[in-house]
């Protein structure tokens, strides 16, 4: 499980590197950063909307785009995973990742468009006031 903290609208995520996420030649694969990237989402999704006792909210991804920098390299126990909502639309939202390494070097960046749906419809929602000010990390009032 990631650990993770708060840094104003950055979340952080410390994410464990598996071994089944290296390829042969010593480097995590390029699906693997995109389910690191997955997994820091989902911490922030439990601590943000959880943890302030809302539920999850019901999202599909619509788009992932990957920019693969540097390797990972198996020495590292863990990367760092921050992750910023840098759009918000009317049912959709876009988030920044930065994946790094134990270092601090910037390995991969993530872009993710998410749009929020009706889970009963599995069509697309609105975004609700609420859930802005989550993905904002607007502080509570």
């Amino acid at each position: 499980m990631a650990e993770t903290q708060s840094n104003s609208s950055i979340h952080i995520a410390q994410v464990p590197v598996r071994w089944g996420d290296f390829d042969r030649f010593g480097h995590i694969t390029n699906a693997a950063y995109v389910e690191l990237a997955q997994e820091a989402r989902m911490a922030f999704a439990l601590e943000e909307f959880v943890g302030r006792g809302m539920d999850m909210p019901s999202v599909f991804v619509r788009k992932i785009e990957a920019d693969y920098l540097r390797p990972v390299l198996p020495h590292n126990p863990y990367v760092t995973v921050e992750t910023q909502v840098v759009e918000i639309g009317n049912t959709s939202f876009t988030t920044r990742q930065e994946i790094k390494d134990g270092e601090g070097q910037i390995c991969c960046v993530v872009e993710v468009v998410q749009v929020a749906i009706d889970i009963m419809t599995a069509r697309p929602r609105a975004i609700t006031a609420k859930e802005i000010k989550v993905l904002t990390r607007a502080e509570d009032e």
